[in-house]
C-alpha cells in the first residue's frame, strides 16, 4: 500500500505537527510532502521521513517569512507529483488539502480547519490597522480568489476527518461535506501531574502570540487583579504585548517539553482566551492537573468541564475573564478529576478511530499487505515536471523496513514566524 502524507508547513512542532507525527508513525515509510520544511524544528519521528519541500521554499525570506507568499500556496501545493501512490492523506488547515489527485488514490483529510484567515478570522488578521494602505486594497480580491479555491480544492477529497465537532460544523458550512470527528491525541503519559511538585501562584499563557489567541485580555486581566502571569510562545505579536504588559507578567518564548510540563504541573491555572477549533494546550495542562480558565467557545467546550476542570467566560473582554478568575479563586478542583478529564484524549482512543475511519474510507485491503510504502521518486523537490502525463506508474519493488523510529526530540524555537493559525 503505497502511501503519502501531506502538511502545510513544517517550521515547529505544534498540534497539528502532534497529529502529523503519530500518522508517521503509523506509516513509516510514506514521504512527507509540504510547503516549507525548516530542517530539524520538528520532531525525530518526523524528521527521519523523506521530505519534499514547494518551490516557496527556494524563495527569498521563505524559511521565516513564508506567510507573504500565501497568494501562492494553492499552486506550490497542486504542482506536487502523486502518481503511484494507492493513498494519500493530508493534515491540513490551509492548502494540504488541495492536492490534485490522480484516479485510483484515495485522499482522506484531516482537517485542523478551513482556511481560518480568509474565513472566520479575516477581520483579525487583515481588518483595520493591522495591514498596510496598498496591502488592504488587494487583499480581498487576494482572499476572494483564496475562497473559491478553498472550496473548489475540497472536491479533491474523499473522506473528511474533523479534529472537533466545532470544525466539523465549518466543513458542513464552507464545503457542504460531511466529516467524522476524530479528536487530536495528547501524551498523557508524558504529561502528568507530580505528587512531588506543589502548585504556586502564577498564571500560565501557552500559546503563539498571533491576534486571535487574544492575549491582550489575560494583559488587561492582569493590570485589574494582582495576578502573577508567566507566557509561553512567541509570534508577530510579541513586541507589541511585551510593550504593553504591566510587571506581573513574564514572557519566556517556546519552551521543550519537559520545560513545558514542570510549568503545567506547578501553575495556578491555565488561561486560555482565544477561540480554537480543539486546542492540545488545555488538554495537555489538565492531563498535568490544571484547571483551565477560557473562553467558552470553540474546541474548549468538547475538552473542558465546567467547574470540574475548568471555568469558562463567555465574552472576550477583560472584565468577563476578570470575573472568571474570581470564581475560579472561590471553587476548589480536584487534580485527580481534572487529570480524568484529559485522559479521554489519549493516544490509543486516537489510535482507534484512525484506524476504523482507514478501514471505512480508505482504499480497500488497507492492512491486508504488511509491505511498507514505497516513495514515489527520489530525494529533492516533490513538483510535477513540465511534461506531458506519464502512463500510470508501474508497481515497485518492496523496500526494506526502515529502523525503529526514534523517541522525539526536545524541538527548539520556532520563533517568531507562527502568524498563521496553529492548533493548539
Amino acid at each position: 500500500m503505497r502511501t503519502a502524507l501531506i502538511h502545510d508547513w513544517l517550521t515547529g512542532m505544534r498540534g497539528g505537527e502532534k497529529v502529523l507525527e503519530a500518522l508517521s508513525e503509523r506509516f513509516p515509510a510514506a514521504p512527507i510532502y509540504t510547503l516549507i520544511h525548516n530542517r530539524g524544528s520538528v520532531s525525530a519521528a518526523i524528521e527521519i521521513h523523506e521530505i519534499r519541500s514547494s518551490f516557496i521554499q527556494k524563495l527569498p525570506g521563505a524559511a521565516t517569512k513564508y506567510q507573504r507568499y500565501l497568494p501562492f500556496f494553492p499552486a506550490a501545493i497542486e504542482r506536487f507529483d502523486l502518481r503511484g501512490f494507492d493513498l494519500v492523506l493530508s493534515t491540513s488547515h490551509c492548502v494540504a488539502k488541495g492536492v490534485v489527485i490522480h484516479p485510483g488514490t484515495k485522499h482522506l483529510c484531516y482537517c485542523h480547519t478551513p482556511m481560518r484567515y480568509v474565513w472566520s478570522a479575516y477581520e483579525e488578521y487583515f481588518g483595520e490597522g493591522r495591514v498596510g494602505t496598498i496591502a488592504s486594497w488587494v487583499l480581498p480580491f487576494v482572499a476572494s480568489y483564496l475562497r473559491n479555491w478553498d472550496v473548489t480544492s475540497a472536491l479533491r477529497v474523499d473522506s473528511f476527518a474533523a479534529n472537533s465537532a466545532h470544525v466539523q460544523a465549518r466543513i458542513e458550512r464552507y464545503y457542504g461535506r460531511p466529516a467524522r470527528v476524530i479528536h487530536p491525541l495528547v501524551d498523557t503519559e508524558f504529561y502528568t501531574p507530580d505528587p512531588g511538585v506543589s502548585r504556586e501562584g502564577f498564571y500560565l499563557v501557552v500559546t503563539a502570540l498571533v491576534p486571535y489567541k487574544r492575549v491582550e485580555l489575560v494583559l488587561e486581566a492582569a493590570r485589574r487583579r494582582p495576578i502573577e502571569v508567566v507566557i509561553v510562545g512567541s509570534g508577530v505579536e510579541q513586541e507589541r504585548l511585551e510593550r504593553e504588559a504591566p510587571s506581573s507578567v513574564r514572557f519566556l518564548g517556546w519552551q521543550d517539553a519537559k520545560a513545558l510540563r514542570d510549568l503545567y504541573r506547578r501553575c495556578r491555572a491555565l488561561f486560555f482566551p482565544g477561540e480554537e477549533d480543539f486546542g492540545i494546550v488545555p488538554v495537555e495542562a489538565q492531563a498535568c492537573g490544571a484547571p483551565v480558565i477560557g473562553l467558552g467557545r470553540g474546541g474548549l467546550l468538547e475538552t473542558v468541564r465546567e467547574d470540574e476542570s475548568g471555568v469558562f467566560f463567555r465574552e472576550p473582554r477583560a472584565e468577563d475573564l476578570v470575573a472568571a478568575i474570581d470564581r475560579f479563586e472561590s471553587q476548589e478542583f480536584s487534580t485527580a478529576a481534572v487529570r480524568r478529564n484529559a485522559e479521554r484524549f489519549g493516544r490509543e482512543r486516537f489510535e482507534d478511530e484512525v484506524t476504523e475511519w482507514l478501514l471505512e474510507d480508505g482504499p480497500k485491503g488497507i492492512f491486508d499487505d504488511a509491505r511498507p510504502e514505497v516513495p514515489a521518486a527520489k530525494s529533492g523537490s516533490g513538483d510535477r515536471p513540465d511534461a506531458p502525463d506519464r502512463p500510470d506508474a508501474p508497481d515497485r519493488p518492496d523496500v526494506p523496513d526502515r529502523p525503529d523510529v526514534p523517541d522525539r526530540a526536545d524541538v527548539p524555537d520556532p520563533g517568531p514566524d507562527a502568524s498563521f493559525p496553529v492548533q493548539g
